[in-house]
């Protein structure tokens, strides 16, 4: 006869570590830090974008385990140590509204992990995941106020994943960052001993008829250590499984980087000019801003490039393109502007395409400047920047900061895609902030445009010289570039400037805080890659599966608890059923000595049922 205590014993050595069930809590808020603070250093200006795969990965392993509580913990952990420093260039325009934004990302962050701990349930983790990811940052693209920083494609600017976005747009190169992340975390569960999926809450009924099994493996010494070696050799195919699939899924994410979607060979090709005047170096906003300064510094600068072209030092460009705000004064106000912008049009003979803020109403405009007949089209800034270019509750604000001064008055937003017609340039223009935004940038191209510019005005952030936001445009541009096959003009301010390739080379490019002029040939391509042509329908796609698998997720233990009735069925051994109310020690005589089928069913300790296994 074996003792009661030998069943468990036995119980222990068949499941091996397979009791793992997540960390303790301490260790699950250290490794969401580690993990937000790994994401961040996959971004500009660490720019290691290996470690975009880490983030997602380490958030798995803090969830696992936990309650929803404390995954809303885990969540907001991880969201403060990435948001917090991928943001911190925002503190030069003030520190509250780096402070503000930053926790509000956060706090989101966090309320939508709880939903990825719900997905974990489901057998299909790994991709469900991966959609989750897309989700959360196409609800941060659109809500409460657009803030499309932070994606996970933006930080693969130069990995050689990065040509994914041709195929399907950053959705979909998010969505294969965050696959590869969640494949390598399922590796490492496998290895603690953790289930797969892990944390799918028990069939309470199916813990019973296995204990019931385990109890006769003990009865039997023999096929105890049978099911014992059976079990290893689970354990060492699944581990081998994971393994395998985790090396698959790497393998065929960076085969993106032998992707044939860069057909420019036969494209025409156009000389363009950036000019980065740069602006007043001073400590304030209002001062570092000087209107006039900063036009004088951009016509200055084009009548050097004017100068190098007369004396055939350079070749003549078919096109310049300003910075955002090269004049912060309406040139329809203000005579002395105006006669800036026209003489800088006449010395270099070319037309330039000008940053300008106009009044009446008040617009961010990129408008276009032609020899002889003066300003002709513009485009107008569609998406505005939040406290930026509007201040949202700017009573309320106004009565504990100064943040609204800098915006007397919100600008008006533009309503279309606007292309310039410069010959054989066809040229689609978004201003700083709108490069983060897929649909704005692909309406341009689908507009017609062979060639994309992108104004910026960094100035703003970079009061004190520090990288990070400029670098962060700087890599989306190159995103964008190869997203829509087409080569950028990224012109800043006070840098970095860059001439980007359609394949996300950089030709041109400059520092920060100098004057500098940018000139390259580059291709006009009028070919649509597959991501402008089906536009936004694979982020919607993989957004919609995921919803139905959280909505499966949720609603999973309900139908466990429901469709399998503890008791009910042919369970293995059927002659003393759990919890049928037998007598202890009638029935069968073996177990006779034991307790086993009475009280709480062995595993009912450390499993709790279905709908009860995570306290909240």
């Amino acid at each position: 006869m074996i003792s009661a205590q030998a069943a468990p014993a036995a119980d222990a050595e068949t499941r091996g570590q397979a009791a793992f069930g997540g960390f303790a809590t301490r260790w699950a808020l250290l490794l969401s830090v580690a993990g937000g603070l790994a994401l961040f250093a996959a971004f500009p200006p660490v720019d290691a974008w290996p470690l975009a795969v880490a983030g997602p990965g380490i958030l798995v392993l803090a969830l696992t385990g936990r309650s929803l509580r404390a995954s809303f913990g885990c969540g907001l952990v991880f969201g403060l140590a990435f948001f917090f420093p991928l943001l911190s260039w925002l503190v030069n325009e003030a520190w509250y509204a780096w402070f503000a934004l930053a926790a509000a990302l956060a706090l989101i962050f966090a309320v939508l992990c709880i939903g990825q701990r719900l997905l974990l349930r489901l057998r299909f983790w790994p991709a469900a995941v991966a959609g989750w990811w897309v989700a959360a940052e196409g609800v941060r693209d659109r809500w409460p106020y657009a803030f499309p920083w932070g994606r996970l494609a933006m930080s693969q600017s130069v990995a050689p994943d990065v040509r994914w976005v041709a195929i399907g747009g950053v959705p979909f190169l998010s969505f294969l960052v965050a696959l590869t992340g969640a494949m390598i975390a399922r590796v490492v569960l496998c290895f603690l001993g953790g289930s797969d999926p892990p944390q799918t809450p028990p069939d309470h009924g199916g813990a019973a008829r296995r204990g019931a099994a385990r109890r006769g493996a003990a009865r039997r010494g023999a096929a105890r250590r049978g099911a014992a070696r059976r079990g290893a050799a689970r354990r060492g195919g699944t581990r081998l499984g994971a393994v395998v699939a985790a090396a698959v899924t790497i393998g065929l994410v960076l085969a993106g980087g032998f992707l044939p979607v860069d057909p420019t060979g036969g494209a025409p090709t156009a000389r363009v000019a950036a000019i980065q005047g740069d602006v007043p170096r001073a400590r304030n906003l209002p001062q570092q801003l000087n209107d006039s300064e900063v036009t004088q510094n951009h016509a200055a600068a084009t009548s050097e490039l004017a100068a190098q072209v007369n004396a055939g030092r350079e070749p003549a460009p078919d096109l310049v393109i300003w910075p955002e705000n090269a004049t912060g004064l309406d040139p329809y106000d203000y005579p002395f502007i105006y006669a800036l912008l026209a003489g800088a049009v006449a010395a270099i003979d070319r037309p330039i395409l000008v940053g300008e803020v106009l009044q009446n109403p008040q617009h961010n405009v990129g408008q276009l400047w032609v020899p002889g007949r003066g300003p002709t089209t513009m485009y107008v800034k569609r998406e505005l920047v939040p406290f930026g270019e509007y201040i949202p509750f700017r009573s309320l604000i106004s009565k504990f900061s100064s943040l609204p001064s800098l915006v007397p008055v919100n600008f008006t937003p533009g309503r279309k895609a606007v292309v310039f017609d410069v010959g054989k340039i066809k040229l689609g223009d978004v201003i700083c902030y709108e490069v983060g935004f897929d649909d704005l940038v692909r309406s341009e191209v689908n507009a017609g445009a062979n060639l994309l510019a992108v104004q910026s005005n960094d100035a703003d952030f970079e009061i004190d010289g520090q990288l990070g936001e400029t670098e962060q445009q700087t890599a989306m541009a190159r995103i964008r570039a190869i997203e829509s096959d087409r080569a950028v003009v990224y012109a800043s301010t006070t840098g970095e400037s860059s001439i980007i390739a359609p394949d996300g080379a950089l030709i041109e490019h400059s520092g920060i805080w100098q004057r500098a002029i940018l000139d390259a040939r580059v291709p006009l391509v009028s070919y649509r890659t597959l991501a402008d042509r089906v536009g936004a329908w694979p982020e919607y796609l993989i957004i919609a599966l995921t919803v139905l698998a959280l909505a499966w997720a949720v609603l999973l233990p309900r139908r466990k608890r429901t469709g399998t009735p503890e008791g009910t069925g042919t369970p293995e051994g059927t002659g003393t059923p759990e919890g049928t109310g037998t007598p202890e020690g009638t029935g069968t005589r073996e177990g006779a000595g034991t307790r086993e089928g009475t009280g709480t069913p062995e595993g009912a300790e450390t499993e709790p049922p279905p709908g009860a296994a995570e306290p909240i």
